[in-house]
């Protein structure tokens, strides 16, 4: 069995290797095919096919017409090319049977008959114009449809899809609970405190404007520094280290173009290595447990805005004033992104047009103005206060013109609840 195997195999090894030196053990004729399989062979076939004259291709006829149509094989050298001829269809006649040859008509038949039949076609008008477009009815697209042709178009909102939104709102809902930080978790932190984590936060929202990021890079980033924070213990040399990591994660998980990781080495003035960012990275992945599609106050901002429509310095006005509230841990750590961005929408709507909370905003989300008040009554207060707040980057943000300068608007002295 081996022995046949190994023959085999031989006969192979021969087959796929060029012919030896003269005096080989294999034949001439064995030698000679191998030699046709390998890459000599077929260079020295290809020539050979090279060196023939080439015969160019019979033309097909124009005619594909019944048994007419015919493909022409390629020629041999010296057969004569048929002639050029034009085909004309005849009247309809019976056809020929099978057995029989089809009836060939002469050169000069054939142009007699082409002549009758341009003949017999009279005279061409010229085509009558349309005098009304619209004549042609519903049900015959014109090509002059005025419609398309003025066509504006108009901004997609890619959050408007009312189809989904109650399946969307009853989501983001759920998972703003599972998302949601412990509230006390900095009274277990040993070596940090409250105004650490306002400093870090006012140093995102700088980050943020320095690289032109997304409000919600901003918002996602914050979740995640108090969701990590809420789980592990920090020193206050590697806080930064963790906010840093929080914006790289999040402008990963939000931005088109996010940052380079060089990028947040830099803005921390080398203060930490690249190694330790990327490490601190894959620890707060870990603890997150990879869960990063966290519902913040600007989407559910995004959401009433779609049920309730409002001017851009009401909707500049609410997402100020969201951003206000994640600098401060205390009091807004207790409140759910909902009833933050609920508490918001009220106030800016109250401040800038004098309307409450809308009804129709109370049976989407299922908040009052008395559910909402405790949470009314916190931010109203850290609206009055901002211009005396240790952290000003929030309201340096928001007196540009593309937000309306709403951070320079006076807070209203009371709400109306």
């Amino acid at each position: 069995m081996l022995a046949s195997s190994a023959a085999h195999s031989d006969r192979e090894n021969q087959e796929n290797v060029p012919p030896g030196p003269k005096g080989a053990p294999h034949s001439a004729a064995a030698a000679a095919a191998a030699a046709t399989r390998t890459v000599l062979g077929a260079l020295r076939d290809n020539q050979l096919r090279l060196a023939q004259p080439q015969v160019p291709l019979c033309p097909v006829p124009w005619s594909t017409n019944d048994e007419n149509y015919v493909a022409a094989p390629v020629g041999k050298v010296g057969s004569k090319q048929p002639a050029f001829t034009i085909h004309v269809d005849e009247p309809e006649s019976p056809r020929p049977k099978k057995n029989g040859a089809p009836k060939k008509l002469s050169p000069n038949a054939e142009y007699l008959a082409l002549e009758a039949a341009v003949a017999s076609m009279g005279s061409r008008k010229p085509l009558t114009p349309i005098e009304n477009p619209m004549d042609l009815g519903s049900g015959s697209p014109s090509i002059m449809d005025m419609s398309i042709v003025q066509e504006v178009e108009e901004t997609v909102n890619v959050n408007h899809v009312p189809d989904y939104v109650d399946d969307i709102f009853k989501y983001l809902r759920e998972m703003e609970v599972k998302c949601k930080p412990k509230v006390g978790y900095m009274k277990k932190q040993p070596d940090i405190t409250n105004n650490m984590r306002a400093i870090l936060v006012d140093w995102l929202v700088e980050v943020g404007e320095e690289y032109k990021l997304q409000n919600e890079t901003l918002h996602l980033a914050v979740n995640y520094i108090d969701r990590f924070l809420s789980s592990m213990s920090v020193l206050r040399g590697k806080l930064q280290l963790v906010g840093t990591a929080a914006m790289l994660l999040a402008s990963k998980f939000e931005e088109i173009y996010p940052p380079e990781v060089t990028e947040f080495v830099y803005i921390t003035d080398d203060t930490y290595t690249k190694k330790q960012v990327l490490r601190m990275e894959h620890l707060v992945l870990k603890v997150l447990s990879f869960d990063l599609a966290a519902p913040t106050i600007n989407q559910f901002l995004s959401q009433y805005f779609l049920h309730q429509p409002a001017s851009s310095q009401v909707e500049n006005l609410a997402t100020y004033l969201g951003e206000l509230s994640l600098i401060d841990a205390d009091p807004f750590l207790k409140y759910l992104p909902s009833v933050t961005a609920a508490a918001a929408f009220h106030i800016a709507n109250y401040t800038i047009a004098g309307r409450t909370w809308p009804e129709s905003l109370v049976k989407v989300t299922g908040y009052t103005i008395e559910s909402l008040q405790p949470c009314l009554l916190d931010l109203h207060k850290t609206y009055h206060r901002a211009a005396q707040h240790t952290q000003q980057s929030v309201r340096e943000k928001y007196k540009a013109l593309k937000y309306n300068a709403v951070s320079l608007i006076e807070p209203p002295e009371k709400l109306n609840l």
